[in-house]
């Protein structure tokens, strides 16, 4: 095995999110095995997340805060408004810089250096930069549905078709990829962390969820199923783990159902671990995932999991009905039923949390290390 230059380059290097915790546990694992390893991000973050200390590894941000959106005129007296061309020559002329910058971080590379693109905003910047020399994989950590929904599409289908190599997080969303004309398509799961020494006793009258308090994690649509749980559960909690953009309002929500007694929002936490080995049940209400560490994480720690079968990330983690159960996407009262089963019946959360902290260990680093060496080696062909 080969030493070489590894680029990440995510949307930010500590952005609050999955995909940050991914960069930088990846950054880790390349780094342990020889490889020399730079992450990069487009911006500097303002929701921050604990970066490692010290992280072994150079951290560059190419702006100190997200940079403005490109200015589009409508219509011709919209062409004459010189504040907002002044704004908008500015802002291609910083992004020419962050380029530049970006062009010489990737020219310290040795011969055989890797360029990792893990979200598809980035890819904007990297298609500009100069990447000659180097092999380029682009990533998404969101299924196919997720991304045909949204402006992400298009952008995929811009700036990744020539890649090298374009990664997606499951076998059933490349083969969709691929008939959607992404010749360059495989699939790479994210890799399970450490597994705690000693799973969750299962004790405590807890639900836990964790993640970014967003639109797409859909807690939301989780406090209309605990609406529907906690008259028959009056003695669990529905613990929220997690920052962001909608607390304010689902705070509100949560006081409008009545829930503030059974709710405790616990905010953001470093310590994944200690926060599920204080659960008995795992819920993820997301509306759309990728390959959902969160999930991992739980079933890691022996946490039987009730989840929405959003993606095909979620179905691929959680064998329905052996360690943990699937709701159809969206549906909430079929979501709460789930959550009945679990808080109901220690037996059933036993047998199913045993159950997945065997299961899940087949998304070990070990394993899918071995496969980013494969995919390494083949590109250099």
């Amino acid at each position: 095995m080969s030493s070489r230059d590894v680029f990440i380059v995510s949307n930010s290097t500590d952005e609050l999110g999955g995909v940050t915790g991914w960069m930088h546990r990846t950054a880790q694992l390349f780094q342990q095995r020889g490889h020399r390893v730079h992450t990069v991000g487009i911006h500097a973050a303002e929701l921050k997340m604990a970066l490692p200390d010290p992280p072994g590894y150079p951290v560059t941000a190419l702006y100190p805060a997200h940079p403005p959106t490109p200015w589009a005129p409508r219509g011709l007296r919209d062409r004459f408004r010189i504040t907002a061309r002044r704004n908008e020559a500015a802002r291609v002329a910083e992004k020419r810089r962050a380029v530049d910058r970006l062009s010489e971080v990737f020219r310290t590379a040795r011969p055989g250096g890797v360029v990792i693109v893990s979200q598809v905003w980035a890819m904007e910047w990297v298609s500009e930069a100069d990447t000659t020399g180097l092999r380029v994989i682009g990533m998404s950590h969101e299924s196919y549905a997720y991304s045909r929904a949204g402006h992400r599409y298009r952008w995929i289908k811009r700036h990744y078709t020539g890649l090298d190599r374009w990664l997606v997080l499951t076998e059933e969303d490349a083969d969709t990829w691929a008939g959607d004309g992404m010749n360059n398509v495989g699939f790479l799961p994210n890799a399970l962390a450490a597994l705690p020494d000693v799973p969750s006793p299962r004790c405590e009258k807890s639900v836990a969820s964790i993640g970014r308090l967003s639109d797409q994690k859909g807690i939301d649509m989780l406090l209309d199923a605990w609406a529907l749980v906690a008259p028959q559960r009056p003695d669990w909690h529905l613990d929220v783990y997690g920052a962001g953009e909608d607390e304010a309002d689902l705070r509100a929500r949560c006081t409008g159902l009545g829930l503030d007694g059974s709710v405790r929002w616990r905010g953001r936490t470093d310590d994944v671990p200690g926060a599920l080995a204080a659960s008995s049940v795992f819920v993820q209400s997301s509306r759309g995932e990728g390959f959902p560490l969160a999930l991992m994480e739980a079933m890691a720690s022996g946490v039987p999991c009730a989840a929405f079968d959003c993606a095909p990330g979620v179905r691929e983690i959680v064998r329905d009905g052996e360690d943990g159960l699937l709701a159809p996407a969206g549906d909430i009262g079929a979501l709460a039923d789930r959550l009945l089963r679990l808080t109901g019946s220690p037996r059933l959360r036993d047998a199913m949390g045993a159950r997945a902290r065997v299961n899940v260990q087949r998304f070990s680093e070990a394993e899918i290390m071995s496969r980013w060496e494969e995919l390494f080696a083949f590109l250099e062909r």
